[in-house]
């Protein structure tokens, strides 16, 4: 029977543990955020509430920015920007691959600005009605008390909506009006309708529902930049841009207008569902149309199927959207990973449990060598990411010691100094101990409080990559849970505490945002956080990602918490499909640019750019390392092995990943395991082996363990695994 509603509860409602002290306070200001409570810090519109306020929001496919009197126009309204696949910039191409190392959409065209005469300098942007899914933010005059426009902006709108209070609206544009046209056909009563084609070429549908008992809107034209009403106006102005075959659907679409999404979802053993139920305001009779991205258009139920159009928009960094014309959608994932556990795992053979007696022998010697290492001293670090990736490296030697080389007595002594390590986080006496702020909403380190470094361990004060920082600890916790049950209950509540920062499913936890990371009409999480930038939030590492959602399954696994379980199955089947257009491109990608596919990994994706790179250098082993770690039972599961083949010809085959130097050598030839790990075994056994191939967040236990568990059960003691 399938479950219920598995985002209906809250995973806990109560304050974080005592030893995680409370403040009011965060170093970075909410800017003209209105009201209180727990405030979104990785989503597509945290631009309007840092520094400047002016960088813009991507809702994909349209992207807007507060114009702030500046830009083409000078406009103090809200400018409207779509890009078309013909305007992206192309990076050079790389010499092996001969793919774009980058490319960029441009920034900072001002198609259209829904503006008013009263609003200009002193004019303020204030945010409220703060969701996982959207955000409203009003465009105050100055000296008066209540907004002049509010812009409701959610995920995937057909249209940028704007409400007008009493005020004289402005449409202005950078690219320039050829013709504003007021149409003469009668779209549904109340609502005028107008054409606008630019400059460009492109062409513009402007829809204004006035107020009961109010005037329409009557907008002369002043010049080749700005049109104005002839007088005040109370109602609904939206505009979209028509890729030619779309005016239709607009007209039957207009009138409403979204204001959030409410998620929900089942699962019924390997097979889930997730449905957007889109809040509707404006007129109750019409449809919402929205914009799906391409992996929920592969998903779509039969019954969403069908409501989809073939209207198309290109997306910043997302392929071709289409429009849907529903007021809900279901995403359906069949092949949920429930059979993945703890120990190796492929398509082919399921779980193995157990190694050839061989291979046992072998690593059972490097096993001892591993866990003679101080656990304690080695996740003392002043990095919680870095002492949460020692915690999980332990975790998994201590795993495959009790679960694949059957020696207990070596897992429990293991496991007993992996306890003693990891209470130093459990009682927070870490170098910077983590603490509950309520000005955003979460639990972060100190670390930049008391160094005044917003950089600091990745920017983890500012809400940079939590969910990679805390998955490695949940991954930790969760091994620990399952070799002793009875730890669970002294710190289930720390534990618990890191999931709800990071993934929290329900409103009804009031101490933390939900879904601060994982964003659900993208398919996958943005690890930036209150930072302002120009291309909008980024992730540069998939795999550790869909790690964070693997842990967040097995510690709902150990603990008894089936929603939770069936949180992170679902997460990782809509990672995978996503990866997989968006991150990972196999040579049948139809998704991401021919001129970019070829570099197989996307680097850092942006919502505005994918960069073929890191943020800590450019050597071709971390950018395609830093989506392959950390090699985990899942991770064949989400880098589907046709992926990995084409990648490793790509880049690394002939001897060229020999010539690697350092942890990242054994990062490579982890991940070769998915596809060879007969190979990947000779070489992590090999007489000459260097420890120093293996990353300072890996084991060679591990590596071997996951290249012997994947050979054929038939062949495991003839292939010398």
């Amino acid at each position: 029977m399938p479950t219920k509603n598995i985002f209906a509860d809250p995973i806990a409602t109560d304050r974080p543990p005592a030893a995680i002290s409370a403040r009011s306070d965060h170093p970075a200001p909410r800017v003209g955020v209105q009201g209180s409570g727990p405030i979104q810090t990785n989503k597509f519109f945290a631009n309007f509430f840092l520094g400047s306020q002016q960088a813009p929001a991507y809702l994909f496919p349209y992207s807007v920015a507060w114009a702030g009197g500046k830009g083409t126009t000078g406009s103090w309204g809200l400018s409207i920007s779509h890009i078309e696949a013909s305007q992206r910039v192309f990076g050079e191409a790389d010499p092996q691959t001969g793919a774009a190392r980058y490319y960029i959409n441009p920034v900072g065209i001002q198609s259209l600005c829904l503006s008013a005469k009263e609003l200009g300098p002193g004019t303020t942007l204030t945010s409220d009605n703060i969701t996982e899914s959207g955000v409203s933010i009003s465009l105050n005059p100055p000296g008066q008390g209540s907004p002049a426009i509010r812009f409701p902006l959610v995920q995937g709108s057909a249209f940028i909506t704007a409400l007008y209070n009493g005020v004289s609206p402005v449409i202005e544009s950078g690219v320039y009006f050829k013709t504003v046209t007021r149409t003469t056909q009668t779209v549904k009563p109340g609502i005028t309708k107008f054409r606008i084609n630019l400059d460009d070429g492109t062409v513009w549908l402007l829809y204004a529902q006035q107020a009961q008992g109010t005037a329409p809107l009557d907008l002369r034209v002043l010049n080749n930049g700005a049109a104005q009403s002839n007088g005040t106006f109370t109602g609904v102005i939206q505009v979209a841009k028509d890729p030619g075959n779309a005016e239709a659907l607009y007209d039957a679409a207009c009138g409403a207008y979204s204001t959030g999404t409410d998620l929900s979802g089942q699962v019924d053993d390997s097979k889930g569902e997730y449905t957007f139920r889109f809040r509707k305001a404006g007129l109750a009779s019409a449809t919402l149309a929205m914009w799906a991205l391409p992996h929920h258009q592969s998903s779509f139920s039969s019954a969403t199927k069908s409501k989809m159009s073939d209207v198309e928009l290109n997306t910043p960094t997302t392929g071709t959207a289409r429009l849907v014309v529903a007021d809900q959608w279901t995403m359906e994932e069949p092949d949920l990973p429930t059979g993945v556990a703890f120990v190796p795992w492929s398509p082919q053979a399921g779980s193995v449990g157990t190694l050839s007696s061989s291979a046992k022998a072998f690593i059972h010697n490097i096993t001892l060598q591993e866990l003679s290492q101080n656990m304690v001293s080695q996740s003392n670090q002043d990095s919680m990411y870095f002492s949460g990736k020692a915690l999980a490296k332990f975790a998994s030697i201590i795993l495959a010691a009790k679960d694949l080389l059957e020696d207990e007595p070596l897992a429990v002594a293991g496991l007993n100094q992996l306890k003693l390590a990891f209470s130093r986080f459990a009682e927070n006496q870490q170098r910077y101990p983590l603490v509950y702020e309520s000005a955003w909403g979460g639990v972060v380190s100190s670390a930049s409080y008391v160094t005044g470094d917003s950089g600091i361990d990745f920017g983890n004060s500012y809400y940079n990559d939590h969910h990679f920082h805390y998955g490695y600890f949940i991954y930790a916790a969760a091994v620990i849970g399952h070799l002793d049950p009875s730890w669970i209950d002294v710190n289930k509540a720390y534990v618990n505490t890191l999931v709800r920062d990071i993934s929290n499913p329900s409103s009804k936890d009031t101490l933390f945002p939900v879904w601060r990371c994982f964003d659900w009409y993208h398919g996958h999480s943005w690890a930036h956080g209150l930072f302002e930038t120009s291309d909008g939030k980024n992730q540069e590492s998939s795999s550790e990602d869909s790690m964070h959602a693997y842990a967040i399954k097995m510690w709902g696994t150990v603990t008894g918490d089936s929603n939770m379980a069936a949180r992170g199955n679902l997460m990782l089947a809509v990672q995978a499909r996503s990866f997989n257009d968006y991150y990972l491109y196999s040579s049948s990608n139809k998704v991401q640019p021919p001129e970019f596919i070829g570099n197989k990994a996307a680097g850092i994706l942006f919502e505005n750019k994918i960069d073929h790179t890191t943020f800590f250098g450019t050597n071709v082993e971390y950018i395609q390392g830093i989506h392959m770690i950390p090699l985990l039972p899942h991770t064949p599961y989400v880098r589907k092995p046709d992926f990995v083949s084409e990648e490793w010809k790509t880049y690394f085959d002939s001897g060229r990943a020999d010539q690697t130097a350092g942890g990242w050598k054994g990062i490579l030839f982890g991940n070769l395991a998915t596809v060879d790990p007969r190979s990947a075994y000779a070489f992590f056994s090999s007489p000459g082996f260097d420890p120093s191939w293996i990353d300072g967040g890996a084991s060679l236990t591990w590596y071997l363990c996951y290249a012997a568990g994947r050979s054929l059960p038939l062949h495991r003691e003839t292939c010398g695994c």
